[in-house]
C-alpha cells in the first residue's frame, strides 16, 4: 500500500468544480471524483458547513483528507467529501456566512481563502490493501459506515448503478422497501442489507465480482422479488414486520407452496397469544416452526412452587423426589396444541424428563 501526504491548496480543489445530479461532484481540474454518481447525498448541517470555512478563514488546520488514486491519474475522495463541497460550495456563492458570501470579501480575504493549505493522503494498492488501510484510518468527523468503505474500494459501473437504485433519499429501494428495511439510504443501509442478503454476507467478493459490470440489474431484480414475496406471502403489513432478515427467508422459502389466507389466520391467532413474547419472531415460526423465536411465556416461579408444593417434589413422569431447583415446569397441554402458561397446565418434571419429554 502507497500512502503520501501531499498539500493542495483550495484554489487548486476548486478548480473547475462542477455540482449536478446527473455528473456528480467534480474538482481539482475535473481530475478529482468529489462525490461519484449516486454517490451518498450532501448532510453536513449549516453548523457543521459554516464551521468548515469559519476554521480555513482563521487558518486553523482543517482534518486530513484522504484521496484514492487511481490507474490513469484521477482520483476518488474516500474521506473528506463534505469539508470538500462545503468549501467549494462557498467559493460557488451558493450560500452565505454572517450575510457575506466569498464573493462579498475582500480580494485579500479571497486570496486568504484561495491559498490556504488542505493536507491530503493520496492513497495507492490492491482493493484489499486500500480496504484495510480505510478500516483502520482513525476519521474524524461523520466516520464513513462499513459499506461506504466499501463502496470507496469497489467503485465503478456497476457500484453507481447499484447507488441509484438504493443509495438516494427517495430512491426506487426506499420506495417500495422503507417500511421492512432498519436504517437508511443515504448512509447505505439498503445497498448493505441487499448484498449480504444475495451474497450469503459475503458483501466484498459479491463486489469485486461485479465491480465492471455495466449495470446493477440483478441486485436490483433480486430486491424487488424479495419485496414482492413478502408483501404476497404476508398479505397484511404490521410493524413488526420492520426489520426482519426477509432476504435470507426468501432464499430459505421462495420456493414453497405457501397459503397467504391461512398463514394471516395463524398471525392473527399468534398476535393475540399472550403467552407469545416476541412478536416479530411470529414471521420466523411461521416459516420454520421453531417456537424458540416466539419466546413464549415461562411459567412464574410462584406457579411452579405452588406446583411443586402440591406435587410434594414428585416428578410426574420418573416418580422420583427432587428439590426445587432440580425440577422445570412444564406445560401438560403442550403450548402448540393451544395448552396456556397459567397454573392449571403447569406440572413440575425433572430437569432429566422434561428434555426427553421437549425432545419427542
Amino acid at each position: 500500500m502507497k500512502i503520501e501526504l501531499h498539500q493542495i491548496l483550495i484554489s487548486d480543489l476548486f478548480r473547475e468544480y462542477s455540482n449536478s445530479d446527473e455528473e456528480g461532484v467534480v474538482g481539482y481540474g475535473g481530475k478529482l471524483n468529489i462525490r461519484p454518481k449516486y454517490q451518498r447525498e450532501f448532510v453536513y448541517k449549516d453548523t457543521q458547513r459554516n464551521a468548515v470555512i469559519d476554521t480555513v478563514r482563521k487558518g486553523f488546520p482543517l482534518n486530513v483528507l484522504y484521496w484514492v488514486k487511481n490507474d490513469d491519474d484521477t482520483f476518488e475522495v474516500l474521506d473528506g467529501q463534505q469539508r470538500s463541497i462545503s468549501i467549494c460550495e462557498y467559493l460557488s456563492d451558493n450560500f452565505s456566512i454572517n450575510n457575506l458570501k466569498f464573493g462579498n470579501l475582500t480580494k485579500d480575504q479571497q486570496k486568504q481563502i484561495l491559498d490556504y493549505e488542505l493536507m491530503v493522503y493520496f492513497c495507492e494498492g490492491t482493493d484489499s490493501e486500500k480496504l484495510e488501510w480505510f478500516e483502520i484510518v482513525n476519521i474524524a468527523g461523520a466516520v464513513l459506515t462499513k459499506q461506504e468503505l466499501r463502496n470507496a474500494v469497489y467503485t465503478g459501473t456497476w457500484l453507481s448503478d447499484a447507488k441509484r437504485h438504493f443509495s438516494k433519499t427517495s430512491c426506487p429501494a426506499y420506495q417500495i422497501g422503507s417500511k421492512y428495511l432498519n436504517g437508511t439510504a443515504i448512509r447505505q443501509d439498503y445497498l448493505e442489507t441487499t448484498l449480504a442478503w444475495i451474497s450469503g454476507n459475503h458483501i466484498e467478493k459479491y463486489m469485486s465480482e461485479h465491480q465492471h459490470d455495466h449495470t446493477a440489474i440483478e441486485l436490483w431484480s433480486y430486491f424487488q422479488n424479495v419485496i414482492s414475496w413478502v408483501n404476497s406471502t404476508f398479505s397484511n403489513y404490521r410493524k413488526e414486520m420492520k426489520g426482519i432478515d426477509w432476504g435470507n427467508l426468501y432464499n430459505q422459502y421462495k420456493d414453497k407452496n405457501l397459503d397467504p389466507v391461512k398463514i394471516e389466520k395463524e398471525i392473527i391467532r399468534l398476535m393475540k397469544d399472550e403467552d407469545v413474547g416476541n412478536k416479530k419472531g411470529v414471521y420466523l415460526y411461521i416459516l420454520n416452526n421453531d417456537e424458540k423465536y416466539l419466546n413464549i411465556r415461562a411459567f412464574t416461579e410462584n406457579m411452579k412452587r405452588e406446583i411443586y408444593e402440591k406435587q410434594k417434589g414428585i416428578c410426574k413422569i420418573c416418580k422420583k423426589h427432587f428439590e426445587y431447583d432440580g425440577m422445570e415446569g412444564d406445560h401438560i397441554d403442550p403450548w402448540h396444541s393451544g395448552g396456556k402458561t397459567n397454573a392449571e397446565n403447569c406440572q413440575m418434571l425433572c430437569k432429566s424428563c422434561n428434555r426427553r419429554k421437549a425432545g419427542k
